[in-house]
């Protein structure tokens, strides 16, 4: 690295003396029996099962420095993360980071994304296991999360029936909301701002869902017609969605689609991120669960009050 780099930032530190910054006085879990410090870490997997999923974020693709803190970027990462895990009804229980950023990131900014990262896994009893630190042009943190599944089945996107009760958990269109009202400059409306910058997943809300006999299930990171739309395809099934049972979702948007001038259902029906979770069940969905819709006999499709939805349906990684 170049002997210029400001003494207190990633290069000048260099990358062991941020690491320890960012692995000092963190408490790991019972289930992590090997933590940072080794080559790899080891995590129990009481089920002797283990649930996996990775995801990344590039700045400036699923986040801003300008309208995130590095705070707000950690929690997000794990909370997307964490959703993913839930989804299969499992227990999301540890997660290993790399971590790509400029050599004159302050090493602060590092310490404060971890931060975030450990609050939000604290939620929910798990912990950030390892990782790696890597120069990169802008930041760029790619997650892998680690799951137990406590016994259960898992959950697939396979297995939704004809007849089934379709069920959301969690809230609808409002980080597609706090994006649109950032992306514009709209002041106000912080509620909606945060739920852009720190999603709230229905944590244990996946474990309850397979508990009580969910047969198909994933999380709304794309968007509610795209998302269903996987178990649709993966279950060869179709989907009738009621927008009477999404009428408090677009309630608490019309305010700020007044404010930027488009249609609530844009967002109830086509925003991603807030990582709601949506589950078929053969009969009523449980507490916290709201029914939402019905599963129809094929061909796979997604309909809305029985008709093809004419809006964007979700989330494309090349838009």
């Amino acid at each position: 690295m170049a002997g210029d780099e400001p003494a207190e930032s990633m290069a000048g530190l260099g990358e062991f003396v941020v690491i320890d910054r960012l692995v000092a006085g963190r408490k790991q879990p019972d289930v992590v029996t090997v933590g940072p410090g080794d080559d790899a870490a080891v995590v129990t997997a009481p089920d002797g099962r283990t649930v996996v999923s990775t995801d990344m974020l590039v700045e400036g693709r699923h986040f801003r420095l300008d309208w995130s803190s590095p705070h707000d970027v950690g929690r997000k990462a794990i909370a997307q993360n964490a959703a993913d895990i839930e989804a299969m009804g499992a227990v999301p229980t540890a997660f290993v980071v790399a971590f790509g950023a400029p050599g004159d990131t302050p090493a602060a900014s590092s310490v404060e994304l971890a931060d975030g990262m450990w609050e939000e896994a604290r939620l929910f009893g798990a912990a950030i296991v390892g990782g790696d630190l890597v120069s990169a042009p802008q930041w760029v943190i790619s997650v892998t999360a680690l799951g137990d599944l406590d016994g259960r089945a898992p959950v697939l996107r396979s297995g939704a029936h004809p007849g089934d009760t379709v069920a959301v958990t969690g809230v609808l269109g409002r980080s597609a909301a706090g994006f649109a009202l950032c992306d514009n400059d709209i002041d106000g409306f912080a509620a909606l701002r945060r739920a852009h910058l720190t999603p709230e997943p229905p944590y244990g809300q996946g474990q309850a869902a397979a508990d009580n006999g969910a047969r198909a299930m994933t999380d709304v990171s794309d968007g509610l017609i795209a998302d269903l739309g996987h178990i649709a395809h993966a279950s060869g099934v179709g989907v009738n969605v009621s927008t009477a049972s999404l009428a408090v979702d677009r309630e608490a948007l019309s305010e700020a689609a007044d404010a930027v001038g488009v249609d609530p259902w844009t967002w109830v029906l086509g925003g991603g991120e807030d990582h709601a979770l949506v589950a078929t069940f053969p009969g009523p969905p449980p507490t916290g669960w709201r029914s939402i819709g019905t599963v129809l006999d094929g061909p796979p499709r997604v309909l809305v009050d029985g008709e093809q939805w004419a809006g964007k349906p979700g989330w494309q990684s090349y838009d």
